[in-house]
């Protein structure tokens, strides 16, 4: 997407897998056509019989094998009985790129996930799996990265076809090279296994212009991604999937990739967004109009899948939690009613994080996609959807603490120490997230939430113990005081103890340096919070 340019069938959980087994059932009856009138004898011959009996045994053993591999990764480092990738080639598109930065997505892949690179000494070093077809080795990172900071400078494809992603250079809309993700600045678990996924911050941005197997012109292809949906802004424009290999905006139709955000100036859906939509170039499409389109909802789980797939003049948008439940389906027609999309001019670059021409104005957060070869059925993305859900993507640590941004839903910001200031008694805003150390908070397992470390560290504290409604929220040298004590709720509220009020910022503002302070809870996006 460049920057300057004129630019719900819901399948859930158990009953979801028994539709899909009842469709697999229906295919495989008897033919239901009606008869043919013009006297010439009916076309189904044993052959075409076979075949359809054929489909039905895939899609069935496709079906089976998602549960198989569901329950082989619950919980366990042990290799999956089937990936994500594994499930697209039993459905006849299989991955041409495949990206992860917390597990394989083929059950037999054992290679490197991702690169790191330290400041110390400006080493590197591949982060692997624990076993074939398991979670990453965060351990190895951790170890690597002691006492300094580490950047991603490599997410490896995983298809074999050397599709990594590394350094996005400049572009017509900006110049480069881009930002490196911060390493730790995204922690999170898979399959009760620590993870690091790749925090976009504004600048931010991974390329391949020169890829092997990404489908061009019109060809047709399907991309997942999971994402953080608390993590966003109005940026252009946090992407992934296919580009244009010159980094330039080459016109309507040259792009095909999915997009996460709550930017209006091309596309929008329903609510206050974000939104799942398609950069198609020169156009951020939630559906058939340019604009506006009601059935794109606002999708905001704490871990997204969001899925675009397009062909010859179709395309879709899918999307769903991918912790739990099915995938719903928010547009599936034609393409754009807007010249320049029918057909499409996809080059097949692949990025992440940017916009084509490389627009680095948004922020994100990547764990996991793919792109295929071909248009993916809805039962193959479907039972996709299952395996992520099995994988068990948390944001919850064991040993009762957890550490990361402390994410303000309704503004997509993070809680920010002002200048990362030491000084006891900063009053706390939110601010665009930057994984910087005074946006990251732990909780721990006493119920504070600090910020710093070391002689530093500083506790989430209500100002002069204060237990009325506007009291600043601050930072303050921990104490064990029962002001600085804070419960992190299912419903994402985060509460004062003492007060029993709700961390709130001030008058739902979702603008830079918006102040934060404590008011009776009232079920508001301003009190929504998300620590990862």
């Amino acid at each position: 997407m460049g920057t300057t340019r004129n630019r719900r069938r819901l399948l859930s959980g158990r009953g979801g897998i028994e539709r899909l087994l009842a469709a697999v059932r229906h295919r495989g009856s008897p033919d239901r056509r009606p008869a043919r009138t013009d006297g010439a004898p009916r076309a189904r011959s044993a052959r075409s019989r076979w075949k359809t009996f054929a489909r039905a045994g895939a899609a069935a053993a496709l079906v089976a094998g998602v549960l198989a591999g569901a329950t082989a990764t619950a919980g366990t480092a042990t290799a999956a009985t089937s990936g994500p990738c594994d499930i697209y080639a039993s459905g006849g598109t299989p991955c041409v790129a495949a990206h992860s930065t917390t597990r394989a997505l083929y059950a037999s892949y054992n290679g490197p996930l991702y690169q790191v690179r330290r400041a110390s000494d400006n080493t590197t070093r591949n982060i692997g799996v624990l076993s074939a077809g398991g979670y990453a080795d965060a351990a190895a990172q951790d170890s690597f990265c002691s006492g300094t900071t580490c950047l991603i400078t490599v997410v490896y494809d995983q298809s074999g076809r050397g599709n990594d992603l590394t350094q996005a250079p400049g572009g017509g809309a900006a110049g480069g090279p881009d930002n490196l993700a911060n390493a730790t600045a995204a922690p999170t678990t898979v399959g009760g296994h620590k993870a690091y996924g790749v925090f976009v911050a504004p600048g931010t941005g991974y390329r391949n212009n020169h890829t092997n197997g990404i489908a061009t012109g019109d060809n047709p292809e399907g991309m997942y991604a999971i994402f953080d949906g608390t993590h966003y802004n109005g940026g252009c424009c946090f992407d992934y999937g296919n580009a244009e290999t010159d980094s330039n905006d080459d016109g309507n139709g040259t792009m095909e990739a999915i997009y996460f955000g709550n930017i209006k100036v091309w596309g929008y859906g329903s609510g206050n967004g974000p939104w799942i939509m398609a950069d198609l170039e020169n156009g951020l499409y939630s559906g058939v109009n340019a604009g506006y389109n009601a059935g794109d909802p606002t999708v905001n789980y704490r871990y997204t899948t969001a899925i675009i797939k397009g062909g010859p003049n179709h395309w879709a948008i899918r999307g769903g939690n991918a912790q739990s439940g099915g995938l719903s389906t928010f547009y599936d027609g034609v393409r754009p009613n807007v010249a320049g999309y029918n057909p499409m001019r996809k080059q097949g670059a692949i990025i992440l994080g940017t916009g084509g021409d490389n627009s680095k104005g948004a922020q994100g957060t990547f764990y996991e996609g793919v792109m295929t070869s071909g248009y993916p059925s809805d039962a193959t993305e479907n039972a996709v959807q299952a395996n992520i859900t099995a994988a068990g993507y948390s944001n919850a640590s064991s040993g009762g603490t957890s550490t990361g941004a402390l994410h303000a839903v309704g503004a997509g910001k993070c809680l920010d120490v002002p200048n990362s200031s030491t000084t006891a008694g900063t009053q706390l805003q939110i601010w665009d997230c930057s994984g910087g150390a005074n946006q990251t908070w732990t909780r721990t397992s006493s119920n504070q939430l600090t910020v710093y470390s070391g002689s530093s560290q500083m506790c989430l504290d209500a100002y002069n113990n204060q237990t009325s409604a506007g009291t600043k929220v601050v930072t303050w040298p921990c104490n064990g005081g029962a002001n600085q004590q804070w419960q992190v709720n299912s419903d994402g509220t985060v509460t004062g103890t003492q007060s029993g009020l709700c961390l709130d910022v001030t008058g739902a503002s979702t603008a830079n340096g918006a102040l934060a302070e404590l008011w009776p809870c009232n079920g508001g996006s301003n009190q929504q919070w998300s620590l990862s």
